[in-house]
């Protein structure tokens, strides 16, 4: 059937339906059209600023003052990639934040995928109790026990049975070290550890328990039953929970501040929140005290950090895509 013999049996089903088919086809057409343009206004409200600040890293510190240059550099230099790779200490400061964010995803995802399955599958006394704790905790921000958590961790102590072991009184230093952050991920008490196991007791929860019921059958035990038959079926949310903890635990500047206050480890996080104070500090001991950075030039140093700290977590996106999308898309099927 030819454009022409299609327009002409629409109109005639058109007419015979008393307009309705066309008033359809509007309503539709308008709808995609409305839809697109909310989604474009999205991803440009998202993708804009990682655009500009990817234009202004290319640019020289003459372009950053010239008015008539807006987004595209007329003098195209990677110095600010120079200055920022320098002030980042290169690779082992990667690798560092690397490791340790590795580490806190894994301990964040296999502790909060136990409690999960706990809170959905077994009854015990207080449980409502304690998943309400649990749901607190996504409620009061982390600011607020920044201060508690700096005086516990300078003088760890259980029960002050350390103290009196060593005979000194006192607790154990743990300032300037990983094992603070280790604990707290081990007992999902981390950073958003409230989240992951929301997200493991809503999986758990929509999983029949007829799977459950003919492992026992079979003869499985618990643990059996948890290894073997429901945690494959988890591991998409598992991947989620694992990008998740990585990401916050990647570009983290509250528990980073509070357990290496003095920067004894060099760590993508607290450099890029310190990165203008460093690039500041670099050019007074270079020109002399009396020397000022430029606003716009400090600014360009931030936007620069702020794109190499993000290429690590692409990457890894890239590389975790398919199960993270399974996981949005299974959730909200059984949702």
């Amino acid at each position: 059937m030819t454009r022409a013999e299609r327009r002409k049996a629409f109109w005639d089903r058109n007419r015979k339906s008393g307009g309705y088919l066309l008033r359809k086809r509007t309503k539709s057409v308008l709808f995609r059209i409305g839809r697109a343009i909310l989604l474009f206004g999205l991803c440009f409200l998202i993708i804009q600023p990682l655009i500009q600040k990817l234009c202004v890293s290319f640019m020289t510190e003459m372009d950053l003052y010239d008015t008539t240059i807006v987004s595209v550099p007329r003098h195209f230099s990677t110095q600010a990639y120079t200055i920022t790779w320098r002030l980042y200490k290169g690779i082992p400061t990667f690798v560092r934040s690397l490791c340790l964010s590795a580490g806190v995803a894994l301990l964040q995802m296999l502790s909060c995928t136990l409690v999960g399955y706990g809170f959905a599958r077994y009854k015990f006394p207080l449980k409502k109790l304690l998943f309400g704790c649990v749901i607190l905790t996504l409620i009061v921000p982390p600011t607020t026990i920044i201060t508690p958590l700096f005086l516990y961790f300078g003088d760890f102590d259980i029960f002050g049975i350390i103290g009196k072991i060593t005979g000194s009184g006192k607790g154990l230093n743990l300032q300037g070290k990983a094992l603070p952050y280790l604990m707290m991920c081990a007992t999902c008490a981390g950073y958003k550890a409230g989240l992951y196991i929301y997200m493991m007791r809503q999986h758990f929860r929509n999983e029949p328990k007829e799977l459950e019921e003919a492992a026992y059958v079979d003869g499985c035990g618990r643990l059996r039953t948890f290894f073997q038959i429901l945690l494959p079926g988890a591991r998409p949310m598992m991947v989620s929970c694992f990008l998740f903890a990585f990401v916050w635990q990647w570009t983290d500047q509250i528990y980073s501040r509070i357990f290496f206050p003095t920067n004894t480890w060099d760590l993508v996080s607290t450099k890029l929140f310190n990165i203008v104070n460093l690039f500041d500090g670099e050019n007074k001991a270079r020109f002399g005290m009396g020397y000022v950075t430029q606003t716009a030039y400090a600014n360009q140093i931030q936007a620069t950090g702020s794109l190499v700290a993000l290429i690590p977590l692409l990457v890894i996106y890239v590389v975790a895509q398919k199960s993270f999308v399974e996981s949005i898309s299974q959730s909200g099927i059984k949702g």
